[in-house]
């Protein structure tokens, strides 16, 4: 699924395939990363706000999913 968003937030996510379970993962690396003080503290800042704005996508991602849920539930319940 490519996600198109015209937010400037989700400029890295337009032109590539995105996929909820890679940036978990990214999100959980970059956790581990400055957990395990692998960091610089400047990398540390830039790391984190990365890690936000992934979990800004992924929320995004999963409200998307359970308002189309909530309308295919909503159409089973017309019929």
């Amino acid at each position: 699924m490519v996600k198109r968003n015209s937010s400037s937030n989700s400029k890295s996510v337009e032109a590539e395939v995105w996929n909820y379970e890679a940036k978990v993962a990214e999100i959980e690396g970059i956790i581990n990363r400055i957990e395990g003080g692998e960091l610089d503290l400047a990398d540390v800042f830039e790391q984190f706000a990365q890690a936000v704005e992934y979990l800004r996508e992924c929320e995004s991602f999963l409200r998307q999913r359970q308002q189309q849920v909530d309308l295919l539930i909503e159409t089973l319940d017309d019929q």
